[in-house]
């Protein structure tokens, strides 16, 4: 455990300080405190820094929406979990490089092809018997046809494909959903009743890649997880929504970003709070605020 000393050490002071502006929105005039400064520790299996990751990936998912729902008006969404069976905590590398290889060979497969865009997360669950079990969290989007047309795969056609795919003999669990399309509110545009769907399909896909419950619930476990999963990308894109992640940016500003910094007046004061481990809460810490000028 030595050689991850110095990441709990890092997660132990992540987000300590946080500093806290007003902000006024422009359509309804409302004042509010709004997230503007803080530092993470940004090791993987932070839940702090999972949490803001998240958000940040969703705000900028977010900003791309009018443009994606204007390029691709009829286009529908769906989930596809692609699982395997649980493997020992110590192979969870190697199961993991042989889902990638899979996913790669499902890209390829004719079924896959209309698929014009999808993000695709990692996650990893703890076994009651102490196993790892890896599973792919996918959201697709796809022409009209891929649901209800020339295009439609069934279910047992995904099983098929992705058993194929990872070159096993036992049919894989796998679970297809369609993100079911609503009428538009009165006065709502279909574009916008999209894009609210597509906004919880995405804070749905880009949630936990390890549970906080599972991290605590066995030390060596957790270790165990930290080594198997040390540099490895739990977050892929591809097609029409490859860049709208933009995975390889990420500041102590960019995740604050999550906080919809851009939304509304910002007088330039801020207000800390700092992280007091006696009482596990926040307390108002007025000698690290900054005022406008600072």
């Amino acid at each position: 455990a030595a050689e991850y000393e110095r990441y709990g050490a890092r997660m132990a002071s992540c987000g300590g300080l946080l500093r806290f502006g007003w902000s006024t929105l422009k359509e309804t005039g409302e004042t509010r405190l709004r997230l503007r400064e803080a530092h993470f520790c940004r090791v993987r299996h932070c839940p702090v820094c999972q949490w803001r990751r998240s958000l940040m990936w969703q705000a900028r998912f977010y900003q791309s929406l009018p443009r994606i729902v204007a390029d691709y008006p009829d286009s529908r969404w769906m989930f596809l979990t692609l699982t395997v069976r649980n493997c020992a905590i110590g192979e969870l590398g190697d199961t993991l490089s042989r889902m990638n290889t899979a996913f790669q060979r499902l890209k390829d497969r004719k079924e896959f092809r209309p698929v014009q865009g999808w993000i695709r997360t990692t996650e990893v669950t703890r076994g009651s018997d102490g196993s790892a079990h890896p599973h792919f969290h996918t959201l697709m989007m796809v022409p009209p046809g891929m649901l209800n047309g020339k295009s439609y795969v069934k279910h047992a056609r995904w099983v098929e494909l992705w058993r194929e795919c990872l070159r096993v003999s036992y049919d894989p669990n796998v679970d297809v959903r369609a993100v079911k399309p609503r009428k538009p509110k009165d006065g709502e545009s279909l574009a916008c009743a999209t894009a609210e769907l597509v906004r919880g399909a995405v804070a749905e896909t880009l949630k936990y890649s390890t549970k906080p419950a599972d991290m605590v619930a066995d030390p060596e476990w957790f270790l165990e997880l930290t080594r198997q999963t040390h540099k490895r990308r739990f977050v892929a894109t591809g097609g029409a929504l490859k860049d709208v992640l933009k995975l390889d940016q990420e500041t102590d500003a960019d995740m604050v970003i999550g906080d919809d910094i851009s939304e509304g007046d910002d007088d330039g004061s801020r207000i800390a709070f700092e992280w007091k481990i006696e009482v596990k809460k926040y307390r108002r810490s007025p000698t690290k605020d900054k005022t406008e000028s600072e």
